[in-house]
């Protein structure tokens, strides 16, 4: 472990020259790249520098133990030793953790879909609130919401949604989100009282722009169609909307925000991209969520993820057993706590995978 450490110190050192040189700045493409590996080496480096600076007081108090005589120097010295071993172990433990194969999709942005299940008008008005939920956590963050294609309910809910949440990280903390979200509530016309149970599906896709995706002109069926639903004066006048067909996979991309054909042609492009980004790397990606299934799920959008239980005022996440009583702030998109520990569960089935 910590040969490769002296490796990732040597390493962050190189790309500190190699940003001030010159050639390299005027390179804007190649100058930002290189910062961006200077930037994701920062925390561990600065981890492993502090690392060496608490074993070297460690060794220096251990040394003075030996030849100190004076009782309350010798209690003092005792002191630092104890709490130099405890840092110690903490950043032993904290670089297991950043030594962990990073994602490489978690700094992209992140194509989400959700659809209503079983539950007719109430699922999709769940579907609507779900979608909500995720607005207001991606403004938190401070990230943009680009829709594709959103497709109302009569009743102001929602049949199914394509969106972008376009902002550093967005993967990152919404890759956990894929699968069957069911609610439990008293619908506003259940006259009787009963609770009913609703489920919606939401998947969640890296955007893949930089991604070698070879899509041939022939493997693909494009359509034109009149754009529906909120949408202004060229709703139903002009057939603006755009559908294709990957016809190797079945895989549909649907989009009707943008006026423009083009625009939403090149929209749906980059969704088919980003599916079958995902497509392939879920085939190859079968023995590692087999390991992790039973720390977070596979991230399947069949696999029932979580409860959202109104009458109780819970949320719960079976992939980790989490309860949070507080489901209001949670359709307010006040997500991080789970989000954070889905994260954390994550990690730490990593881990177990490597012992």
């Amino acid at each position: 472990m910590f040969d490769k450490l002296e490796n990732i110190v040597e390493r962050y050192n190189q790309l500190t020259e190699q940003i001030a040189l010159p050639e390299v700045i005027a390179d804007n493409k190649q100058w930002q790249k290189l910062v961006k590996e200077h930037s994701s080496l920062q925390e561990i480096v600065d981890a492993y520098l502090q690392y060496k600076k608490v074993k070297s007081d460690l060794e220096e108090n251990l040394e003075m133990a030996e030849i100190e005589t004076d009782k309350e120097m010798l209690e003092m010295i005792h002191s630092e030793i104890a709490r130099c071993k405890k840092e110690k172990e903490q950043l032993e433990e904290q670089f297991k953790v950043l030594l962990l194969p990073k994602d490489p999709n978690d700094d992209k942005n992140v194509i989400i879909e959700i659809r209503a299940g079983a539950g007719g008008d109430e699922a999709a008005l769940f579907a609507n609130e779900i979608r909500r939920m995720y607005y207001m956590f991606a403004e938190k963050n401070r990230w943009k919401i680009e829709e594709s294609d959103i497709n109302e309910s009569e009743l102001g809910g929602l049949k199914e949604a394509v969106f972008t949440v376009v902002g550093n990280g967005a993967y990152s903390k919404f890759k956990f989100e894929s699968g069957v979200h069911r609610v439990q509530r008293v619908p506003d016309t259940e006259s009787q009282g009963r609770i009913h149970t609703s489920t919606i599906t939401v998947a969640v896709l890296p955007e893949v722009q930089d991604v070698d995706i070879a899509i041939d002109d022939k493997d693909i069926r494009v359509d034109t169609y009149r754009s529906s639903g909120a949408g202004g004066q060229h709703v139903n006048k002009t057939e603006s909307a755009i559908r294709i067909t990957h016809i190797p996979t079945g895989i549909v991309v649907n989009c009707q925000d943008e006026r423009s054909q083009i625009k939403n042609r090149e929209k749906a492009m980059n969704i088919l991209k980003s599916k079958l980004y995902d497509f392939y790397r879920t085939q190859q990606d079968k023995e590692y969520a087999e390991q992790r299934k039973n720390q977070v799920g596979t991230g399947d959008r069949s696999e029932r993820i979580r409860t959202y239980n109104f009458p109780q005022g819970r949320v719960t996440d079976h992939r980790i057993g989490l309860t949070l009583y507080s489901i209001e702030n949670f359709m307010n998109g006040d997500i991080e706590q789970m989000v954070e520990a889905l994260r954390l569960a994550d990690q730490t089935a990593k881990l177990q995978s490597q012992d």
